[in-house]
């Protein structure tokens, strides 16, 4: 049965068509995951389907009673009601019920000996007892504390920005409602309240259609996708992953579409010039032909996001950090911490919202002092950071001019140069979309926009602040491939669990205890760590010896010395792989130096190998070490 239906919705934005007249069906059940590019219109549908847009053509139709939930980016509360007053804002008979009860007893709460409160407080239970809303009032504050919203009498002016987009989650998931619209919800949440989210809504008992940058999310949660290309929508049954393998036959058979096109177009193009002989009527009607096939659109020629842009050389020193600590009055992020940050590492930075990540990007960035201890950092390191804020962007420029103030022309790893509007244009900037000004950007288009000026200093160390959010998963899939190619370091902080498992190979993991641990490998794989940790724990025989009777584990006099120097031996391994290579190109047509050199590189790269498989069991047995 379907719940919605939408007819010929045609939308533009300045001299940009968002929707060329495009239809679509939401059925009971629908779980939908909306993607495209940014600034093709996601988020302008889903306002117009919560009725907080309209379309410039076009219907939608639904039954009378229908209710639509809608929950925006950027969700507006208000300030002067508490966390309970604001979840159960609505006007459904449930919504009044709850509201009715949880303020008479707050009331009551302050005033416990007024008899009239107490006949009040009977009549509310009653209520929720006729309109069966207890079962409804357990599961919104369960929600509530899933979210990490745990103080339900706390007004909403007294909110962080994340515990406000959480209570606004809240709101919408308790909501009585035969379609959720939602705009990002997995933003700024960390892990455990993503698949907390994950799982409430693989029984939520409305349809929902969803824009979310998150791949794991849209891959668990939904059974259909939308994609908005060009002001088409196309739909696809199934989840993420299929929509990928639908989306490439679509591709390859319009690109087969267009060859014959044009070869029917070359052939009655040589028929024209022959002039043939025949009836008036069928030559006029082989004209309208041409004319029509000269005038129909192929699939835009897409290049992808791929920006291998050189950058400068980087020295063995990358960043050296001598115990820093930061507390901001009296709460300590961390204390006593030390790294050392080697060339060619893939660095992750997780944690808790509120824990200190950026704050421990941004001194490594030099951004911000720590309060005791030193960061030293290399001669040769450049570095590129990529912020939450638009950071030096005046939104009264227009495109092409504030990237050409940063550099007017690149040259990538191959040795080719590339000119700004070259660059602009493998970064979805079109020509004509060079000229507008800043300010006409959608937000994920001005999050591209400063990607791109970001890599296009040609940094070799990169700092990325949750980089994953507001971008496209088409954008956010090549800055993944290009970082795996990038020469340099790359630190990031990010809870996108899809971008660190492609992008880093370690992480530093905030804990509780204001300390900073550190773990090899990527986000799942501490994930199912975590995971068999507590399981372990949850299933010690009744038996077994107390922790405090066991032998710790040690390091011998020989792996301790070895675990001392391994990290500058692969360094120096690293800095000798790349003298070979160099030595390598010089040789040039000399075969046999170059023969040489090529067995020494072997050699080398083995050892490197080697080291790099040590270091890995000696850095498990450090980890053991710290556990036991």
């Amino acid at each position: 049965m379907s719940l919605l239906r939408a007819e010929q919705l045609y939308k533009t934005y300045g001299d940009k068509t968002l929707f060329e007249h495009i239809s679509f069906v939401i059925e009971e059940r629908d779980r939908i995951g909306l993607i495209g590019v940014n600034g093709t219109g996601k988020s302008t549908l889903l306002k117009i389907l919560a009725k907080e847009d309209s379309a410039e053509e076009g219907e939608l139709y639904h039954a009378n009673a229908f209710k639509i939930e809608y929950l925006p980016q950027e969700p507006e509360l208000d300030e002067h009601l508490s966390v309970l007053e604001q979840i159960y804002y609505g006007e459904s008979t449930i919504m009044k019920t709850m509201r009715h009860y949880e303020k008479t007893l707050q009331e009551l709460e302050q005033h416990p000996e007024n008899a009239k409160l107490q006949e009040k407080l009977l009549d509310a239970q009653q209520q929720m007892d006729e309109n069966e809303a207890w079962a409804a009032n357990t599961a919104a504050k369960q929600v509530l504390t899933k979210l990490g919203i745990t103080d339900f009498s706390k007004q909403v002016s007294e909110l962080s920005g994340g515990q406000k987009k959480r209570t606004a989650i809240a709101k919408a998931l308790i909501q009585p409602a035969d379609l959720l619209v939602m705009d990002e919800p997995t933003n700024h949440l960390d892990h455990e309240s993503i698949e907390w989210l994950e799982s409430y809504l693989s029984v939520y008992q409305g349809a929902f259609i969803v824009v979310t940058h998150d791949r794991y999310f849209l891959n668990r949660v939904t059974n259909r996708i939308y994609e908005i290309d060009q002001g088409n929508l196309y739909t696809y049954e199934g989840n993420y992953e299929l929509f990928l393998e639908k989306k490439a036959e679509r591709e390859a058979l319009e690109e087969q579409a267009e060859v014959k096109r044009k070869n029917i177009l070359r052939t009655e193009l040589e028929w024209l010039r022959r002039m043939p002989k025949a009836r008036g009527t069928k030559q006029k009607a082989r004209v309208e032909r041409v004319k029509n096939l000269k005038e129909m659109k192929g699939p835009e020629k897409r290049e992808d996001v791929d920006f291998a842009v050189g950058s400068v050389r980087l020295g063995k020193k990358v960043l050296e950090v001598e115990n820093i600590s930061k507390a901001y009055d009296s709460h300590v992020l961390f204390s006593s911490f030390s790294y050392l940050v080697t060339p060619g590492e893939r660095l992750g930075i997780i944690g808790p919202n509120g824990s200190g990540k950026t704050t421990l990007l941004n001194i490594l960035a030099g951004k911000e002092r720590p309060d005791t201890g030193e960061v030293e950092t290399g001669e040769t390191v450049r570095i590129g950071y990529y912020s939450q804020e638009h950071e030096d962007m005046d939104v009264n420029q227009r495109v092409i001019e504030y990237i050409r103030d940063i550099k007017e022309v690149v040259v990538t790893t191959d040795g080719k140069e590339l000119t700004a509007e070259q660059m602009l244009e493998r970064f979805l900037f079109p020509r004509a979309m060079q000229w507008n000004y800043i300010y006409r950007l959608s937000g994920g288009e001005r999050r591209r926009l400063y990607l791109l000026g970001v890599l296009m200093r040609e940094p070799n160390v990169l700092f990325l602040d949750e980089p994953t959010n507001d971008l496209d998963t088409q954008t956010l899939s090549v800055l993944e491939n290009y970082l795996v190619h990038f020469p340099g370091v790359v630190i990031t902080v990010s809870h996108d669990r899809y971008f660190l498992d492609k992008v880093v190979g370690s992480l530093l993991v905030f804990s509780s205890h204001d300390s900073i641990e550190r773990f090899q490998g990527g986000y799942s794989d501490y994930l199912d760590a975590v995971r068999d940790q507590n399981q372990k724990a949850q299933a010690v025989p009744e038996n077994s010896t107390p922790k405090s009777k066991r032998a710790k584990k040690k390091m011998s006099y020989k792996e301790q010395q070895e675990w001392n120097g391994i990290e500058d031996k692969i360094a120096d391994l690293e800095q000798k792989k790349e003298e070979i290579e160099e030595k390598i190109a010089e040789a040039g047509s000399d075969f046999e130096k170059a023969q040489q050199w090529m067995e020494e590189q072997q050699t080398v790269e083995k050892e490197l190998d080697e080291a790099i498989q040590r270091w890995t069991e000696l850095s498990v047995l450090v980890e053991e070490m710290q556990t036991d």
